[in-house]
């Protein structure tokens, strides 16, 4: 059955409390919660995560991923991303992030879909790990068929406006089956011109402007009103 949302929506990338508050208030539709901003993102602890659980009413994913670097990992590694989802089920989530690769640059098809049905009830979304894949097109295929419900890309390129037609050509190969959703580098300034390009709909931001690492109020509000 086609996975489909009906309105563009807005999921805000989070590396503390504060930020996801801020996303909340000011019409984000999704949380992606995270730690270490420095390194893209690694897995919060329980105890941010709690707390953001205890307030928030919006969807709260959380990004599993035990360090920065490459997207290949140790047995320990992938042990723990298995510890981490299993504890922060418990925790009344709404769904993870995360992404596995060989060493070749192809999906690791065993270990993804292994996470994506612990991770059940709970939807997954395939992160930035997209972006350096050999084949995009052929991994588009076992990352749906690993049972993932999103992928989070900015078209392989560096951000979404240079890979702004790669994305499109993707959520036309997607037809429904997953939701394509731009990230990486995604403001303001742009979000009108990908959708347009695009046609996704959900869209992925930090909404940090200033060189912080919380995010911005009002480009939250510009980028959500864009969207409308």
């Amino acid at each position: 059955m086609p996975y489909m949302v009906q309105n563009a929506q807005l999921e805000i990338a989070c590396f503390n409390l504060e930020s996801a508050l801020i996303a909340q208030e000011n019409g984000a539709d999704r949380i992606e919660l995270c730690a270490d901003m420095g390194v893209g993102g690694t897995t919060p602890n329980l105890e941010m995560v709690q707390q953001a659980r205890e307030n928030l009413t919006i969807d709260l994913y959380v990004m599993i991923r035990p360090r920065g670097g490459d997207f290949v990992f140790t047995d320990a590694e992938f042990q723990q991303m298995q510890a981490d989802i299993t504890a922060l089920k418990k925790l009344d989530v709404n769904g993870f992030v995360f992404g596995i690769l060989k060493e070749d640059q192809t999906i690791n098809y065993e270990q993804n879909k292994l996470l994506v049905d612990l991770a059940k009830p709970f939807p997954c979304t395939f992160h930035r790990a997209f972006d350096e894949l050999e084949n995009d097109f052929e991994a588009l295929e076992d990352i749906i068929n690993c049972g993932f419900k999103t992928i989070l890309t900015s078209g392989q390129k560096p951000n979404v406006i240079e890979g702004m037609h790669r994305l499109a050509e993707l959520v036309k190969a997607a037809d429904n089956r997953i939701v394509i959703m731009p990230g990486g580098g995604l403001r303001s300034t742009n979000i009108k011109t990908i959708q347009q390009k695009t046609q996704a709909v959900f869209y992925h931001s930090s909404a940090i402007t200033d060189g912080s690492e919380t995010a911005n109020a009002i480009e939250i509000q510009t980028l959500k009103s864009t969207l409308q």
